[in-house]
């Protein structure tokens, strides 16, 4: 199968799901609690903006002299104060220099401050080239970090929700509204992290509904053999990882509060059971994409079977996955110079996810005073067995059930010892929990 007819399986596939789930708008999904505010604002662009702005009127409150060694803290408020004498509250070069402010004292870690600022900055730009301008992005995504580095995880959800209202209409295709979208993307994992809102699962989709839009994007700019497609596909697939293994309570009501359906809640189950088809579409494309840039060589493919042996065994698909295995272990066994890289994929157990900033479980630390130390084997299922707890943290007690329940679920892809799957006995690892 060529690249072109894989990524128009793919799409194919998508589309499956999207008629089964009839999900809601991609902006409603990511935003839909602020719809009314983003419809009043879209009808009022052209009308008073100063007079029907609803953000906090930050202009009459003038940075005072701060008390300070920084020059450059010093600098700034000068001139604000001179361009504020000269153009106004409102002048059109104040939020560059508010940016700058905030931006510095951002890097004091005077965030509270810098807040401020940047809420200034963000004001002044809509007021001078309008609601949705480009200008305000990084005033913005200044804010946002800010907010995180005081964990205010609430306000920065909604400041993200404000972002993308604001990147998706100022940007048409074009590589930077791809990265828009996969920044967005990256923050509903984050969001899902933190627990933030009810219903945890629709970011999921969220994030998925992001990388597609993202990945449909690019096609359609550069064609269905990009190498700029990789991204996005590897960020869907991690999506269907997160999909797949959500586990949403059996006593779960399909009726709310109202006696109406759950739609949010059905329309996740259609993801969910679409997902293990989605997720082998998704590493079909990644295959072939990487096939049409690359010179193909073994490794490569034993890559690949290995992604497929990953995914498959994730799902439960023991006897599937093990074949991908034992036909990937072929591969590199006649790959010179492939050693390496078998022994990385072979040489112990590997939890699963493998997949670069999607671990499941705690990073691994070397003994200490903050770690949790286990000992355990894997089967040549890769199925956890005989776990203990090996440390006296008592402090660390409850953290440590945590863990401990974790890896009695966890998935590991089994060792290999020639070309076959085999039990590894007395694996002794120490987790960071702090």
């Amino acid at each position: 199968m060529n690249t072109q007819s894989v990524v128009d399986s793919l799409l194919r596939t998508f589309a499956i799901t999207l008629v089964l789930a009839a999900p809601i708008a991609l902006g409603q999904t990511v935003i839909s609690e602020n719809a009314p505010e983003a419809q009043g604002e879209a009808a009022s662009a052209t009308a008073q903006v100063v007079v029907q702005d609803d953000t906090p009127d930050y202009a009459r409150e003038l940075p005072s002299a701060h008390v300070t060694s920084s020059h450059e803290i010093l600098a700034y408020n000068r001139a604000i104060k001179e361009a504020e004498s000269r153009e106004g509250a409102y002048g059109s070069s104040l939020s560059e220099t508010m940016l700058g402010l905030a931006q510095t004292l951002q890097a004091q870690g005077r965030h509270e401050e810098a807040i401020k600022h940047y809420k200034r900055g963000i004001h002044l730009a809509r007021i001078n080239e309008g609601l949705y301008c480009q200008q305000q992005i990084p005033m913005l995504q200044g804010e946002i970090a800010s907010h995180k580095a005081m964990q205010n995880y609430a306000e920065a959800d909604e400041r993200q929700n404000y972002l993308y209202r604001v990147q998706s209409t100022a940007f048409d295709s074009s590589a930077a509204l791809v990265a828009a979208l996969m920044d967005q993307a990256k923050w509903q994992y984050e969001a899902y992290q933190l627990r933030l809102g009810e219903n945890d699962y629709e970011r999921l989709i969220n994030m998925w509904e992001l990388y597609r839009v993202a990945f449909s994007d690019v096609v359609t700019r550069e064609g269905e053999t990009s190498p700029s497609l990789l991204a996005p596909l590897h960020g869907m697939l991690q999506a269907q990882y997160l999909i797949s293994s959500y586990e949403i309570p059996a006593s779960t009501p399909v009726f709310d509060e109202d006696g109406y359906v759950d739609e949010g809640l059905l329309r996740f189950k259609a993801y969910y059971h679409q997902s293990y088809k989605q997720g082998n579409a998704v590493i079909e494309a990644i295959s072939a994409i990487k096939k049409e840039n690359n010179a193909s060589d073994r490794a490569s493919d034993a890559q690949a079977l290995v992604m497929l042996g990953d995914w498959r065994l994730w799902n439960g698909k023991t006897d599937a996955a093990l074949t991908a295995y034992r036909e990937a272990t072929r591969e590199l066994a006649s790959e010179a110079g492939a050693k390496e890289q078998a022994q990385r994929l072979f040489g112990e157990p590997v939890a699963l996810p493998d997949i670069a900033g999607l671990q499941l479980l705690p990073p691994v630390v070397a003994p200490n005073e903050a770690a949790v130390t286990v000992a355990f084997g894997v089967n040549e299922y890769g199925r956890v067995r005989d776990l203990q707890r090996l440390d006296d943290n008592e402090a660390d007690d409850r953290q440590a059930y945590r863990l401990m329940r974790k890896l009695r679920k966890a998935t590991f892809r089994p060792r290999f010892e020639a070309g076959q799957p085999v039990e590894t006995q007395n694996i002794v690892k120490a987790f960071d929990i702090q």
